[in-house]
């Protein structure tokens, strides 16, 4: 099998499932939330048949039928790409791009330096197997297993603090995105830099341990295999022989892994946001629970869906190159 193919197979089985994941959740969230209690608390309070007609207007009315309900919906994303509206009166289309970007720009860079720094030291652990380097880093990712997000991250925020202490100003942001004092743009791309510094930092530094932990295992168990054993025969030393061949075999399950450590870091960025406010999707999935906003709810299971699907593909396309045999079997 091509491995167009096999993406081609792969992406329509994932289609089909973002395609349940989104309408399951929008039946849900009609069926259980109640849109208009965001109207109980203004002030002064709204007549119950005002807040009949605004839901009414927004296609949030509780009293139409679910499923009639859905269908408005469905054909309004379908047909127009219109996820519907808040229960006051916003765009979730609006509302999500303004924070789409700052999210996937913050879970992006997390990922990259996650898998390359938790693979990297896999196998730099791997490699020194008891010795106290191994012992010190392995140890430490599994203190991170340990910690809660919102604890470690407001460790790292602390530690921040700290070091602008001692250095005298505040060479870290551990706050907000942006000052909006600084103009032109050298001076905005760097001072965009240093408030990226601290929650990407975070996030690494609390996400990387589970790629390490689990390289460094697959890698030893596939050290003293037959292949590993044959190549050191001909003169490769044990670390040449670890990554020249060894690696490739053991890096299979962990590229399986990353289509489950996205929707993973895709969770954790909320706690990020809310800890060094962020204004980003986390704190708006967050609001959105809370007013029982149906339709932003819904976009957001459809954009962690999506998330998941793009991280399982990735994950297929690099078991097939490193080992084609993949699509031959499949």
């Amino acid at each position: 099998m091509s491995l167009l193919r096999f993406l081609a197979r792969r992406l329509a089985t994932y289609a089909v499932m973002l395609f349940i994941a989104t309408s399951a959740a929008f039946l849900l969230a009609a069926w259980q939330f109640n849109p208009g209690r965001l109207f109980t608390t203004r002030v002064p309070r709204p007549s119950q048949a005002v807040v009949d007609r605004t839901l009414t207007s927004l296609g949030l009315d509780p009293r139409e039928p679910v499923l009639h309900r859905y269908w408005d919906w469905l054909t309004g994303v379908v047909t127009r790409w219109d996820w519907g509206r808040s229960p006051n009166g916003a765009s979730v289309n609006s509302q999500f791009a303004q924070r789409v970007g700052i999210s996937f720009s913050l879970t992006l860079i997390a990922l990259v330096l996650t898998l390359v720094i938790g693979v990297a030291l896999g196998v730099y652990t791997a490699a020194r197997q008891y010795r106290v380097s191994d012992r010190a880093v392995t140890s430490f990712s599994y203190l991170t297993f340990v910690l809660p997000a919102p604890v470690a991250y407001l460790a790292v925020q602390l530690l921040a603090i700290h070091a602008n202490s001692l250095v005298g100003h505040d060479a870290l942001y551990v706050t907000g995105i942006s000052d909006p004092t600084v103009t032109g743009f050298w001076p905005s791309a760097l001072d965009l830099v240093r408030h990226y510094i601290v929650p990407t930092v975070a996030m690494t530094v609390f996400g990387y341990a589970g790629y390490q932990v689990s390289q460094r295992q697959f890698l030893l168990d596939n050290v003293n295999a037959d292949f590993v054993r044959t190549a050191r025969a001909t003169g490769l030393t044990r670390n040449q022989a670890i990554l020249r061949h060894a690696l490739r075999v053991s890096f299979i399950p962990t590229a399986q892994s990353i289509a489950f450590t996205i929707p993973a870091l895709f969770i954790g960025s909320y706690f990020a946001e809310a800890v060094f406010n962020w204004p980003g999707l986390g704190l708006w999935s967050v609001q959105a629970m809370t007013n029982q906003d149906v339709s932003a709810a819904t976009a957001m299971v459809a954009y962690g869906a999506l998330i998941f699907a793009v991280g399982a593909v990735l994950a297929d396309v690099a078991i097939v190159l490193v080992d084609p045999r993949v699509r031959v079997s499949r």
